[in-house]
């Protein structure tokens, strides 16, 4: 994988000021993160900066949420500043060397909200990895994150395994075992589908345990 992301950089980061800049797509537990963090361990390791940028930092905030109503469907698009991420995206997408560097937020699910300006991302950074759910969706303003993106990945795992971790995750942070299966079962499952259906469009599918395809 870190082949192609060094094709990638080679081939559409230098035409365009020097910088990679690569989706990561996937369901809710699909392991977007781990397979971020891997490929940025790997860069690095080999002497190429990298950064990680995720959309979970522009999730709206748990209060708004329950004033709009929407704190039971948290993960859906519409909870989400989609316009905030995409903006993001495309300053990190025409920064160049002489640049300042672009702050991005991060979700910290102890606390169930994002911290501002907490990801740096130097202007001389080479590769920049950004991964959350709805990097492919066909709607607005999330359709234009495709014309700012070198390539997208779509990561899948075996359902059951998604599942499995889904629910982990939603005891580990709080939630009750009945709460966390209600919701990974509902909301979660409800926005898997939603983001198999973008699977087509992704330039590449890295499948847990099998590589890349």
């Amino acid at each position: 994988m870190r082949a192609r992301l060094d094709a990638v950089r080679e081939r559409g980061g230098l035409a365009r000021g020097g910088r990679a800049l690569v989706g990561l797509v996937g369901a809710p537990g699909a392991g977007k993160s781990t397979v971020a963090d891997l490929l940025a361990a790997a860069l690095r390791a080999g002497g190429t900066g990298c950064a990680v940028v995720g959309m979970d930092g522009f999730h709206l905030a748990q209060a708004e949420l329950e004033r709009l109503g929407r704190a039971q469907r948290k993960g859906a698009p519409d909870t989400f500043d989609a316009e905030g991420y995409v903006a993001l995206v495309r300053r990190i997408r025409v920064q160049r060397p002489d640049s300042a560097t672009v702050y991005a937020p991060l979700f910290d699910r102890h606390l169930e909200n994002a911290i501002g300006s907490a990801v740096p991302v130097a202007a001389t950074t080479p590769v920049v990895l950004t991964e959350g759910n709805y990097l492919l969706l066909d709607e607005e303003p999330w359709r234009r994150l495709r014309e700012l993106l070198d390539e997208t990945w779509y990561v899948e795992a075996d359902d059951g395994d998604r599942r499995a971790r889904l629910l982990a995750r939603h005891v580990a942070h709080g939630r009750s075992p009945e709460d966390a299966r209600a919701f990974a079962e509902g909301s979660d499952e409800r926005n898997a589908r939603l983001i198999a259906t973008t699977r087509e469009r992704a330039d590449v599918v890295v499948r847990w345990h099998t590589g890349v395809s």
